[in-house]
């Protein structure tokens, strides 16, 4: 035998925790519906954009936007992102930072993916003209892993740098100085790059769609089931 209120408080114990995950269900339904037209409005927007916007330092951009920025390439300080594999075969990303001004921050460069093919690389495939040049491209970010461990790059290591999915925080502090909120990917047609094929994530909006509806419906099962065993404890009673 219990005490009356602790009985009390047990037997509502199963619906609070019960509501408090339909709850959390269907707000990750809710996420995964704004990732997905997130998703959408990326992949409407890469396909139905033509030309290219002169941008400047400081404006606003959106993702895979086409853009044209005007600089000078730091050829003596460039990142090979390791790890990278494409059809197979490992290789790297070669980024590149572009000196905008004296007092703005650097914008980077994804040149493209040069294929691994020995221990070490060939530095003279990496070299660019000097002089102020015009480079066109979309506007993207890094490439992210799902996990990693230690140091993204190793301060002590000499150029080009070596570099295992870094951030651009990781990047600047490398560098030295700050870089932009972005990265520029090359385009295809640009000069003195490398493989280059810039699409939209292939994990699409319909999958977000997909788990929203999962959340949703486990959601909608677990309070059906909260709802029957409310009725069956009250016509018990």
């Amino acid at each position: 035998m219990c005490l009356f209120t602790g009985c009390r408080r047990s037997s509502w114990l199963p619906f609070v925790l019960g509501a408090f995950l339909v709850v959390q269900f269907a707000g990750l339904g809710v996420w995964q519906i704004s990732r997905g037209l997130e998703k959408r409005a990326t992949q409407q927007t890469y396909k139905s954009e033509t030309g290219f916007s002169d941008w400047q330092s400081g404006a606003n951009i959106r993702s895979y936007q086409r853009l044209r920025a005007t600089g000078r390439y730091d050829t003596e300080h460039q990142f090979l992102l390791e790890n990278i594999i494409i059809n197979s075969r490992y290789g790297y990303y070669v980024i590149t930072p572009l000196l905008l001004g004296d007092d703005e921050p650097v914008l980077l460069v994804n040149r493209g993916w040069l294929e691994k093919t020995g221990r070490t690389l060939d530095i003279s495939k990496l070299a660019l003209p000097g002089g102020k040049l015009a480079v066109r491209g979309r506007a993207g970010s890094l490439p992210r892993a799902g996990y990693k461990m230690g140091d993204s790059i190793d301060p002590s290591s000499p150029w080009p740098k070596a570099a295992v999915y870094p951030a651009l925080d990781e990047v600047s502090a490398a560098l030295g100085r700050e870089v932009q909120t972005f990265v520029l990917l090359m385009d295809h047609e640009e000069q003195h790059g490398f493989l280059r094929h810039w699409v939209p994530s292939e994990f699409g909006p319909s999958k977000h769609f997909a788990y929203a509806f999962q959340w949703f419906a486990m959601g909608a099962m677990l309070f059906g089931l909260l709802v029957w065993h409310y009725r069956k404890k009250s016509f018990e009673s």
